[in-house]
């Protein structure tokens, strides 16, 4: 598992490797989310999980179990005894913290999720949930694919001439050197640049830089091992 220093030092967190197996079909998955809640210090039943769908809806959740996990790409709490969770498979795993307030948010950013602005709507959710101000959070961004492997084709660049996003779509994307007819992307600048754009000081802001189709050893790649591969955790909890 792994931690991001300046986010550890205000609430608990982690993103998993590929140690774990968490997908439903997978006869130790029980066991391993039991693992995750215990790592992160709330019993199972307080893992607050989303039906993730690609989109810029947040959600604020509560120590209230919900009746069933729900449609949306963020979540967020003031409240202590339950962690945030985010699953991903080559998607942005994002974490913020508020250093003043203690509440947190976990969010799902693929490229979908980041042409709606997803990180700023999440800020912007925690400002008006709970009172935050952006220049108090601290982001971290975790393993997720890099510009290095990630083809896109036009359409995807086409999907982020948005009025909901700032947009820098040279700093985005980038010819692929192999294919005329592909784009490069680098979700980790984007979710980056949007973060700040939204008030964030870009000295707490901090990307983990590790692509995970790169290092297949330690991360599940949706995009190198197709649908059935594993997922990918970043959890968090409010400290306390």
């Amino acid at each position: 598992m792994l931690q991001c220093g300046p986010l550890a030092a205000i609430a608990p967190h982690f993103f998993t490797t590929r140690v774990l197996h968490l997908r439903r079909d997978s006869p130790e998955a029980a066991e391993h989310w039991d693992a995750v809640a215990s790592t992160i210090g709330v019993p199972p039943p307080q893992l607050r999980r989303m039906r993730q769908i690609h989109s810029g809806t947040t959600v604020a959740a509560s120590s209230q179990p919900p009746e069933h996990a729900p449609e949306a790409d963020g979540v967020m709490t003031d409240e202590n005894g339950v962690a945030l969770v985010v699953q991903v498979a080559d998607c942005v795993p994002l974490l913020m913290a508020d250093r003043r307030t203690g509440a947190i948010a976990a969010v799902h950013a693929g490229w979908r999720g980041t042409a709606a602005n997803i990180a700023a709507a999440a800020v912007h959710r925690l400002q008006q949930q709970y009172g935050c101000r952006p220049e108090d959070l601290v982001a971290a961004i975790g393993p997720s694919i890099g510009a290095c492997c990630y083809q896109v084709g036009f359409e995807v660049r086409e999907a982020f001439l948005s009025p909901s996003s700032p947009v820098d779509l040279d700093g985005w994307f980038s010819p692929d050197p192999h294919r005329s007819d592909r784009l490069r992307f680098d979700g980790w600048a984007a979710n980056r640049d949007q973060l700040i754009a939204a008030g964030l000081n870009p000295a707490h802001v901090h990307v983990a830089r590790l692509c995970t189709m790169t290092h297949l050893s330690h991360f599940y790649s949706y995009r190198a091992e197709g649908a059935g591969t594993g997922r990918l955790l970043g959890v968090i909890r409010r400290p306390g």
